[in-house]
């Protein structure tokens, strides 16, 4: 499947204009990751593009959500490692994330969100107006993007990127299509 392929499938599965919006910030920084970590870009992209693409027919039943989207994926040919990665990137399934790919995406699913809200706490409501400082300012507070798993997101360590580099390059991927996201 090749991205236009995998972004028709998107649209015609996913209704709700912000997940897409998630969906494409997770195929960003996906794809940031990998050439930073020597990986197939295009794999991991496709990965952080699809891994929530079952999520508007699994939004109550949270025990589904990444089993019909990996059904979906197979059935279009998509490759194992990144049908097993979407359906590692929920906990609720106890898949265990074995690869690296498995292990960035589980990290990188609530780091968007976490920087998305970053972004709209910013008077300028822009990606381009925060960095890295005030990321980490902001992943300390408790209350401040709840739904951002924090353990989730320094999972990273287990594929050996600190923190603060995981904000960084998330932070440059985001920045690169920040007019998709309308931020």
């Amino acid at each position: 499947m090749n991205r236009e392929e995998a972004l028709s499938l998107v649209k015609e599965q996913v209704q709700n204009k912000n997940l897409i919006k998630h969906m494409l910030a997770a195929e960003a920084v996906m794809g940031r990751l990998a050439e930073h970590l020597g990986q197939d870009r295009e794999l991991w992209e496709l990965a952080g593009l699809l891994h929530d693409v079952d999520y508007d027919r699994t939004v109550d039943r949270p025990e589904q959500h990444g089993l019909l989207g990996a059904r979906l994926l197979e059935e279009k040919g998509c490759p194992p490692e990144l049908v097993h990665a979407v359906k590692a990137h929920n906990e609720a399934l106890a898949v265990a994330a074995e690869t690296l790919l498995d292990k960035a995406l589980y990290a990188v699913d609530p780091v968007t969100g976490l920087l998305v809200a970053a972004a709209l706490i910013h008077p300028e409501k822009k990606l381009s107006a925060i960095d890295v400082d005030f990321i980490l300012n902001r992943f300390k507070e408790k209350s401040f993007a709840r739904g951002a798993d924090r353990g989730q997101i320094e999972s990273c360590a287990g594929f050996g990127l600190s923190l603060e580099q995981l904000l960084a390059l998330s932070l440059e991927a985001m920045q690169g299509i920040a007019k998709e996201l309308g931020l």
